[in-house]
């Protein structure tokens, strides 16, 4: 079987700190924190009363109004942000490459809020007010179904649900695809939005959410001493992946080419990872044989980084578990330091942000890292961006039951 090269030939997000890519970017380089208050919903009585919420987005530009009342926010983000990823990358889906091209968008909860507000027309008014959009506009596959039926795109559509790996797995499973010639070409990424009350109170009820109140902006600080728990965010992020020959030919701006791609389970707890980072290891090091690369061969890490206290020291342990003595020269990142934990959405914007690391030769600074933890010792980036020849990047994300995902991104080279 012929194994084919995947470049990254477009890209594009929608994040708490930003309603584009060229936004989310400069304020994640500048260090902007996205949470703020929560707007959704009374917060009354909450023990959360903050979130990292994506403001002002208008999906006008990019959907009918009609259509738009017949999707949740999660599918909103996901089909704004690839028409975004589609024009960036110059992709025209005509008739004849539809087929061949896919969609795989992954989602952790989907449309929550929509069950909330059918739920309440269940017990106000009864049956019969509910809407007949219900089902098709909660379910978590809608991202990738709506990308499809907006782009055009005719080939695998499919949606990972693997909590808060489910968008490092979306675009892993597309890379699958091309690598084994499945597809030319793979709208991927995650979507999410949960940011209601029934979100915020189960998160609450685990003792997972930070309960920073009076300063949310210094709230979410993975790795530090004193974090004291996640914040919760929303978004979408996006890549256009292409069969190397096939962007080549068209003559597509590569940016960068998909690696390796490693998952595992931990097969260990609901919610919490094993003590040494057993887990998280596995992937990384199913990552790094794929991509035939040595540990001493990636330059970065953009961390799952989450601010729970067991999240980032079992991260930290895994990633010693896997590179030894390297560990201490690899520069880490954790954007959620200002984007909050995005959940479905999570490993798909930070995927965005690792090529843009690459692109660029600067590493973004993990915000909010006052005091070190004497257990997370590694260069976590504290404070400021990190200019550095970067060839190559590895983003972790880990999801509750167990299920944890790497992708490895590297400098395109002929």
């Amino acid at each position: 079987m012929t194994l084919h090269r995947v470049a990254v030939t477009g890209m594009a997000a929608i994040t708490p700190i930003g309603n584009d890519l060229a936004a989310s970017w400069h304020n994640l380089l500048a260090g902007v924190p996205g949470a703020a208050p929560i707007t959704r919903f009374d917060v009354s009585g909450f023990d959360t009363t903050f979130a990292c919420e994506v403001k002002g987005f208008d999906p006008a530009p990019y959907i009918p109004v009609k259509q738009v009342r017949r999707m949740d926010l999660f599918t909103q983000y996901a089909v704004s942000a690839s028409l975004m990823a589609v024009k960036d990358a110059n992709l025209a889906i005509t008739d004849d490459l539809a087929p061949h091209v896919g969609v795989i968008i992954g989602c952790g909860l989907g449309g929550l809020r929509t069950i909330e507000e059918q739920h309440k027309k269940l017990l106000d008014s009864g049956p019969s007010r509910i809407s007949p959009f219900f089902i098709p506009v909660l379910i978590a596959n809608m991202a990738a179904g709506q990308t499809a039926i907006f782009t055009g795109a005719k080939g695998p559509n499919v949606c990972p649900s693997t909590a808060c790996a489910s968008g490092a797995h979306g675009v892993g499973y597309a890379y699958t695809d091309i690598l084994l010639g499945r597809a030319k070409a793979m709208i991927c990424g995650g979507a999410e939005s949960t940011i209601d009350a029934m979100a915020v109170s189960g998160f609450n009820a685990l003792k997972a959410l930070s309960t920073r109140n009076d300063a949310p902006e210094i709230a979410s600080r993975p790795f530090e001493k004193d974090r004291t728990g996640f914040v919760i965010g929303e978004g979408s992020g996006i890549l256009i992946l292409e069969e190397l020959d096939f962007a080549k030919a068209r003559g597509a701006r590569i940016l960068a080419e998909v690696a390796g791609f490693g998952t595992s389970g931990d097969a260990f707890h609901m919610t919490a990872p094993p003590d040494d980072g057993y887990g998280a290891a596995l992937a990384m090091r199913a990552a790094l044989r794929e991509a035939r690369m040595a540990p001493e061969d990636i330059d970065s890490i953009n961390a799952h980084g989450t601010s729970t206290q067991l999240n980032d020291l079992c991260e930290t342990r895994a990633i010693k578990k896997v590179y030894g003595d390297h560990a201490k020269n690899i520069s880490v990142t954790a954007n959620k330091s200002m984007i909050g934990h995005c959940l479905g959405a999570a490993g798909a914007i930070e995927s965005v942000f690792s090529v843009k690391s690459l692109l660029e030769g600067i590493v973004p600074p993990t915000i909010n890292y006052d005091t070190p933890d004497p257990e997370c010792d590694l260069d976590y980036t504290p404070g400021q961006p990190q200019k550095r020849d970067i060839r190559t990047v590895m983003t972790n994300s880990f999801g509750f039951g167990g299920t944890n995902a790497c992708v490895i991104f590297k400098k395109y080279e002929e």
